[in-house]
C-alpha cells in the first residue's frame, strides 16, 4: 500500500512538474513576442517621423538592402498606375466586414522599379462575391501619399487562384513575372489623396499595424503565469495539506 501511495506521490509530481513547466514556458515566449513587437513598433515610429521619402530615396535604400527595414516611413511618389494589374485580394476583412483590398503597382513617369500599393479596402456584395466596384480611371500621371509596409499578407488557400482579378493572395516575384515588371519587395498602404469608387463607396484606409497588439501578448503571459501558480498551489493543497487533514 506504502509503495502503492509513494508511485502515485511520484506520478502526480512528475505531472505537476512539468505543466509548470510548459505554462511558465509559454508565458515566458507570450513575454518575448510583446518585447519584439514593441520594439518594431518603436523602430516604425521613429520612421514615421522621417521627412517623406520619394523614388530616388527608394531606389537608394533597396541598392544598400535597407529597404525592407523601412516600414512605416512616410512616402510621395508620382507615377501612373498600371490599371489592367489591379487585383482585388478577397478574404480581407476590415473592422469586423468582408471585402477586399484593392492593390495596384504603381510606376515612376520615367520607368525603372514599381511598387504594389494598397490603395484601401471595399466592401463585398453580399448577393455576388464575385463582384467589384469600378474604380475611376485615372491614365496620367497621379501622386500619392501612403506609409511603406511588407507586401500582403499570405492567407491559407488550398490551390492556386482562378483567373481573373479577385484573388486571395499576391507573390511579388510571380505577380512581376505575370506583368513583366520589376517590383521594389514592398509594399505602400496609401493614405491619400482620398478616393472613392464609382459607385460611390469610399476606399477606406483604416491599416492595422499589427494583428495582435503587445498588451495583448502580456495579457496572455499573466494567464499561462496564473496557471502555473494554479497548478502549484493545487499540488501543494492534495500532497501535503489534504492528506494531513485526512490523517487527523
Amino acid at each position: 500500500m506504502k509503495a502503492q501511495r509513494a508511485r502515485q506521490f511520484w506520478w502526480v509530481t512528475l505531472a505537476a512538474a512539468m505543466g509548470v513547466l510548459v505554462t511558465v514556458s509559454l508565458g515566458v515566449w507570450q513575454l518575448g513576442r510583446a518585447a519584439s513587437k514593441q520594439a518594431w513598433l518603436a523602430e516604425r515610429a521613429a520612421q514615421a517621423e522621417l521627412p517623406a521619402a520619394d523614388w530616388d530615396a527608394l531606389r537608394d535604400a533597396q541598392a544598400r538592402n535597407e529597404l525592407t527595414a523601412w516600414t512605416g516611413r512616410a512616402v510621395r511618389l508620382q507615377g501612373r498606375w498600371i490599371t489592367d494589374a489591379t487585383v482585388w485580394l478577397d478574404n480581407r476583412p476590415m473592422e469586423g466586414r468582408v471585402g477586399f483590398v484593392v492593390v495596384t503597382p504603381l510606376q515612376p513617369e520615367g520607368g525603372g522599379a514599381a511598387v504594389l500599393v494598397q490603395r484601401g479596402w471595399l466592401p463585398r456584395r453580399p448577393d455576388d462575391r464575385q463582384a467589384i466596384p469600378a474604380l475611376s480611371a485615372s491614365e496620367g500621371a497621379v501622386t500619392i501619399e501612403g506609409r511603406l509596409a511588407p507586401p500582403p499578407s499570405q492567407l491559407f488557400q488550398l490551390g492556386p487562384d482562378a483567373p481573373g482579378p479577385i484573388r486571395q493572395n499576391i507573390q511579388i516575384d510571380t505577380f512581376a513575372t505575370e506583368w513583366r515588371l520589376t517590383l521594389l519587395p514592398v509594399s505602400v498602404q496609401q493614405t491619400a489623396p482620398p478616393e472613392i469608387a464609382m459607385d460611390g463607396t469610399p476606399l477606406q484606409r483604416a491599416w492595422a499595424t499589427v494583428a495582435v497588439e503587445p498588451a495583448k501578448h502580456i495579457g496572455y503571459a499573466v494567464q499561462w503565469f496564473g496557471l502555473a501558480a494554479l497548478i502549484s498551489v493545487l499540488y501543494v493543497w492534495f500532497q501535503f495539506f489534504s492528506p494531513r487533514r485526512r490523517a487527523r
